[in-house]
């Protein structure tokens, strides 16, 4: 039987210059809903300290299965929106496993 891995995700949301307040106002939309997904370990919406336009959103899933449903929800509509409402400069989303690291402490054992 293949072993499951827990899984993240995490998106760097650079807000358009006087927009940050409306891309806080969407993003925050996701935490509760996020949080009683199936599957979801953990859900977390931050603002750099540095930069105000700047905002990392985290997301801990208990499998892969778990965090592709959640891509393949509706609440992935909210970085549409923002897109469509252009109040973004960028978003750069990316995806880990933990399948590696996993890996290395079963090597090193």
């Amino acid at each position: 039987m293949p072993q499951s891995y827990a899984v993240s995700h995490m998106t760097l949301v650079r807000a358009r210059a006087g927009c940050s307040a409306q891309v806080h106002a969407c993003l925050k939309q996701l935490i509760e809903p996020t949080l009683k997904t199936p599957g979801c370990l953990h859900f977390a919406l931050q603002h750099c300290d540095s930069d105000p336009l700047l905002w990392h959103v985290a997301g801990y899933w208990q499998d892969q299965c778990a965090m592709q449903a959640y891509f393949n929800s509706p609440l992935m509509d909210v970085f549409s929106t923002l897109l469509n409402q252009n109040v973004v400069d960028s978003l750069d989303f990316q995806t880990f496993n933990e399948q590696a690291s996993a890996q290395m402490r079963k090597r090193a054992s």
